[in-house]
């Protein structure tokens, strides 16, 4: 066959970059794709009355009031000796004692007169009459009198009621997501119950003819599913109810009924594989079908084709195929956004100024996304930027974010470094 015969259809130039933005098209830049998901993404799911006992990891609906003051009232912060300290001079001091004692849980029920002490134990109330506290270590003792020296601050070893909260005070606000010492600040100003949303049901599904479960027979051309069981173990870890969708072929009547499916059992959808354009992308084809793809340039890398629409109203995360992107768009894209619709505030992860222990030349386009960690004060990314290299996921422990704008990364320039705990 003669190139003559090709005259009417000229051949483009080579790029080698798959990331090259074809003429006229205007990718999306991540932040206008954040910016949009926050704008339009709400709580979608139910509130409920939890026991404060049952909430860790769960998210406030509303926020929350002290029902008593924390302490309850003025109590010694040592073991001692308590006496009324506006009543002294400068020391040293000899006071005689009163019988009894205060201790934690059965407080004296007299009144100490002034120029007296009393035995008093850490977290006892503070009787009637006194108002400082001194160390037990700091006074000799014949059992009838103390003797000590000064000055005394007034109020010393003396905790004030309400000196960390005041009854009616809003201790904790809507949108939390609550933590242990969260438990322990509600119990201890009486809040037994509290109003939190529902966990949130977030579905995964797998498409491709080419998947198979791992620990199956493999046929040629197959390979196992990683993403679905990576993405479900994101999900719990984060806290939402992570439900296994399963896989479905590169058949869109099929991929629709299992959609459909999903749709009802789920809050949100993270689907991997068919988001771009070619001719078994279904995802993102049934998306634009039903009117509700938003938008799949997303100008990162990994992660270019990232369908982001709804389906029966609950919103699709349409990742990428391949891992290390179907992971980076998840914890850039879809982490914010399922905490909004949980009912948590969004979130930017918090990321690090560090020097780079590594060069690189990058394009101006897109942002990037390394795998990266911390050795020896420097970020050094994997040795290959492969979307298909899992085994950089692993070896990963958070990511370095280079900005949309070309950039010239030397050894020693100062980075951003992303740990995944902060997302």
């Amino acid at each position: 066959m003669s190139t003559d015969e090709f005259d009417e259809l000229p051949a483009p130039a080579l790029t080698n970059d798959c990331f090259a933005l074809p003429a006229g098209v205007n990718w999306t830049p991540v932040d206008d794709a954040l910016a949009m998901l926050k704008e339009r993404l709400n709580a979608t799911t139910a509130r409920q009355v939890t026991a404060v006992t049952e909430t860790v990891g769960l998210i406030l609906a509303a926020d929350v009031v002290a029902k008593r003051a924390n302490p309850p009232e003025p109590n010694s912060a040592v073991d001692g000796y308590a006496f009324a300290g506006a009543a002294l001079g400068d020391g040293p001091y000899v006071l005689p004692l009163v019988e009894g004692r205060a201790a934690a849980g059965v407080p004296f029920e007299g009144v100490v007169p002034e120029g007296y002490a009393i035995r008093i134990l850490t977290g006892a109330a503070m009787p009637m009459g006194v108002d400082s506290v001194v160390l037990e270590e700091d006074v000799n003792t014949d059992g009838a009198r103390i003797a000590f020296n000064g000055p005394i601050k007034i109020g010393s070893n003396a905790r004030r009621a309400g000196e960390d909260v005041n009854a009616g005070d809003v201790i904790l606000t809507a949108t939390r997501r609550l933590t242990p010492a969260d438990v322990a600040l509600l119990s201890a100003v009486g809040v037994a119950e509290v109003e939190t949303y529902a966990p949130l049901r977030v579905g995964v599904l797998s498409t491709g003819d080419e998947l198979v479960e791992t620990g199956a027979a493999a046929k040629a051309g197959q390979i196992y599913d990683a993403n679905r069981p990576m993405l479900l173990a994101q999900l719990r870890a984060w806290g939402f109810e992570a439900i296994d969708l399963g896989r479905a072929p590169d058949d869109r009547t099929v991929l629709a009924d299992m959609l459909n499916e999903g749709a009802g059992r789920c809050d949100a959808i993270l689907t991997s594989g068919g988001a771009s354009a070619g001719d078994e992308d279904h995802m993102s084809a049934l998306l634009a079908e039903t009117g509700s793809l938003a938008m799949w340039r997303i100008a990162l890398k990994p992660g270019r084709p990232l369908a982001l629409g709804l389906w029966d109203g609950v919103p699709i995360f349409g990742l990428p195929g391949n891992p290390v992107a179907a992971l980076v768009c998840t914890l850039i894209f879809a982490r914010p956004a399922l905490n909004l619709l949980a009912g948590a505030q969004w979130a930017a992860p918090q990321g690090f100024d560090v020097p780079a222990g590594f060069a690189k030349t990058k394009k101006a386009g897109r942002r990037e996304y390394l795998r990266a960690r911390i050795r020896d004060g420097r970020a050094e990314v994997f040795k290959s930027e492969g979307s298909g290299r899992i085994s950089g996921l692993s070896w990963a422990e958070g990511l370095v974010e280079l900005p949309d704008g070309a950039a010239e990364i030397t050894q020693g320039s100062r980075v951003r470094y992303i740990p995944f705990t902060s997302f």
